[in-house]
């Protein structure tokens, strides 16, 4: 089932992510959590791809999974990172076989040398969105977007045009990287509609586990967290440590999603950080969601 097919009869919708575990000693701990967030009905769920393509298979053999065992509507991630078109093709082609035709279309992170010849095929995601969309009309694709804007942009409106670009490739819906301030989902979202894009911009919500977890999270990719917020964490830190800061983080990601609703948002895109207990305090008997 296409992901736009599926938004078109929805609204107020939850979807999740999941990243497969690189061991596979890993990953019946890993379909445990996944069994546990099925019941939270999700609209899809998407599963994430190692910078450049490190998990390829195991992106493929999870997302075939969680598509067949739990009749979960799966969006696999793709990054064009280090790839050709001959190998992205033969993904693609094992992705619908699989019977999953939603794909997340990225570049992918740099590598860490910095090499400029992992750009050949596909420079930008904007490439990836044209030869997915040229070559197989069928397939729903998704891109990402940033409230923040990417670290590598030199300002936001020049992030808004790479972003704006990447939609008018062919991109059926955008997922914004995590963000804490709703007020730039807000002005992302009135930015595109000012330029006549009405595409719909799913926004990511992030739980913060630990102040340790968040700095890392902050740091790798350039999000900002409002002040006020950062010392709500920073106090449950010190008055109860990492178990104060989760109840933090799970209060914090409640009110987030009831104000993104409240804002109009389509849906709410949850990170689950492969971690069913934090997702379900979360989401369990939120009326904006399950009302």
């Amino acid at each position: 089932m296409k992901i736009s097919d599926l938004m078109r009869d929805s609204d107020r919708f939850l979807s999740l992510e999941f990243f497969p575990p690189k061991e596979q000693t890993e990953w019946p701990s890993f379909f445990e959590q996944v069994n546990q967030l099925a019941g939270l009905d999700p609209l899809f769920v998407s599963v994430t791809y190692g910078a450049g393509g490190k998990t390829q298979g195991n992106t493929l053999e999870i997302a075939s999974s969680v598509h067949e065992q739990y009749g979960l509507t799966t969006m696999a991630h793709l990054t064009c990172v280090g790839a050709d078109k001959k190998g992205l093709a033969e993904y693609i082609d094992k992705l619908l076989d699989a019977g999953i035709e939603n794909i997340l279309a990225l570049r992918g992170d740099m590598p860490n040398n910095g090499a400029s010849d992992v750009l050949t095929d596909f420079p930008y995601a904007s490439d990836l969105v044209q030869f997915v969309k040229n070559r197989w009309p069928e397939v729903c694709i998704g891109t990402a977007c940033y409230p923040d804007a990417h670290p590598e942009s030199t300002s936001i409106e020049e992030d808004l045009e790479w972003t704006r670009h990447k939609l008018s490739a062919g991109s059926d819906f955008a997922i914004t990287q995590l963000f804490f301030d709703v007020r730039r989902y807000q002005d992302l979202v009135l930015r595109l509609r000012q330029f006549g894009t009405n595409t719909p911009i799913i926004p990511g919500v992030l739980p913060v586990l630990s102040m340790q977890s968040l700095n890392r999270i902050l740091a790798l990719c350039g999000a900002n967290i409002p002040l006020k917020l950062y010392l709500e964490l920073q106090t449950a830190h010190e008055t109860g440590g990492d178990k104060a800061v989760r109840a933090k983080g799970v209060e914090i990601a409640r009110r987030q999603i009831k104000e993104l609703l409240a804002l109009g948002a389509p849906g709410v895109h949850l990170y689950t950080l492969n971690n069913a207990d934090i997702c379900l305090d979360i989401l369990t008997d939120l009326p904006e969601l399950n009302g």
